[in-house]
């Protein structure tokens, strides 16, 4: 189960996939593995970790990364 310490902490979809990799008990490289079986995109460990760094993951990775981490993207109005 998430820290509410460290979900409050994060600031950016690196954080967020940290967390959520640390919480499933997988690495980085599980997650690229996972995703070239899903997609028919070759990624790397180096490709998704410059991404991630850079903060140039698109939203739609980010939403495919959740998708096969068994997560979902959900934005609710601040009304």
């Amino acid at each position: 189960m998430a820290n509410l310490y460290n979900f409050f902490m994060i600031t950016n979809a690196k954080g967020l996939i940290k967390l959520i990799l640390s919480n499933e008990s997988l690495t980085q490289k599980e997650l690229v593995r996972l995703l070239n079986e899903k997609t028919d995109r070759k990624y790397t460990q180096d490709g998704l970790s410059r991404k991630l760094s850079k903060g140039t993951i698109t939203f739609n990775e980010l939403a495919l990364i959740a998708d096969i981490l068994g997560y979902e993207i959900d934005l609710k109005s601040k009304k």
